[in-house]
């Protein structure tokens, strides 16, 4: 290498020497601003990551689209710096994503699924579902991002659910409506006085503060089944409220048909034996 510099002329020594400079100006540039796109991209996810106007639904894909966006941003920049040009950039990417996008279908399909989700807004974080076309799909919503939505089920287990299972099949929201419908079936002998354990049922639902006074409660004979009556108490309550009033009433109803002198039925059938002629 030396006897190469050596042999060059002056004049294209001091060009290769600028040359040098040059490049390793716009090196240092280019470095500089990918520091500062990662120092930027960093501010921007702890300022979104406190922000509380931000709805937690929507927050952790406005995060990663913004700190992505400014990423993006700082290595088109840095590249440029180089002497890249950045129209061939995105005609790269433009053949590369279309190369992605056909070898990665049921991916594109999820992304599209969770803008939809994102849009339309069937559930939020907190809200408890049940959806899924491929087998059932229940869980507390914790996080909802462009690929999947992550799920706490009910023993605690966390599942991760593709967006495109959830948005092909139809999604039931426990905890949208502020209300929710309770009924309870107990069965009571046919030889008890019917009436009887229904006033004793409705006293007990009428006694409850967690009892919605509209709708009414209810209280009914819904069918008969050999020699038991089955009544079923219907009573509204808050979505907050109605697993507690759900467990305590269940727990209470049949101490409140026992105050009515109404007894636990035995089931029983007759069994006629026909003997052939």
């Amino acid at each position: 290498m030396q006897s190469l510099l050596v042999s060059l002329h002056p004049t294209h020594l001091s060009f290769l020497w600028i040359a040098l400079g040059t490049f390793a100006q716009r090196l240092v540039a280019a470095a500089l601003i990918l520091w500062i796109g990662a120092w930027i991209a960093r501010r921007v996810d702890r300022w979104i990551a406190t922000r509380t106007r931000i709805d937690a639904t929507l927050r952790p894909i406005v995060r990663d689209s913004a700190v992505w966006g400014v990423r993006i941003i700082a290595l088109v920049g840095a590249l440029s710096q180089l002497g890249v040009q950045t129209a061939s950039i995105v005609a790269v990417l433009g053949a590369a994503g279309l190369a992605i996008g056909l070898a990665l279908q049921g991916t594109l399909q999820n992304i599209a699924a969770g803008i939809m989700l994102l849009l339309l807004r069937p559930f939020k974080v907190g809200d408890y579902i049940e959806g899924g076309s491929g087998g059932p799909v229940a869980g507390t919503v914790e996080e909802v991002t462009l690929f999947t939505t992550r799920l706490t089920k009910p023993d605690g287990i966390c599942e991760y659910v593709p967006n495109g299972v959830l948005w092909s099949s139809a999604i039931r929201n426990f905890s949208r409506n502020p209300t929710r419908r309770l009924d309870l079936e107990v069965e009571v002998s046919v030889r008890d006085d019917v009436n009887r354990a229904i006033d004793a049922l409705r006293a007990l639902a009428d006694a409850d503060a967690r009892v919605l006074l509209s709708p009414a409660p209810q209280v009914m004979v819904s069918r008969f089944d050999d020699s038991t009556a089955v009544l079923t108490v219907r009573v509204w309550a808050t979505t907050d409220d109605f697993w507690d009033l759900r467990w305590e009433l269940s727990r209470k109803l049949r101490q409140a048909l026992n105050d009515a002198q109404c007894s636990l039925p035995l089931r029983a059938r007759e069994l006629h034996i026909v003997q052939p002629r």
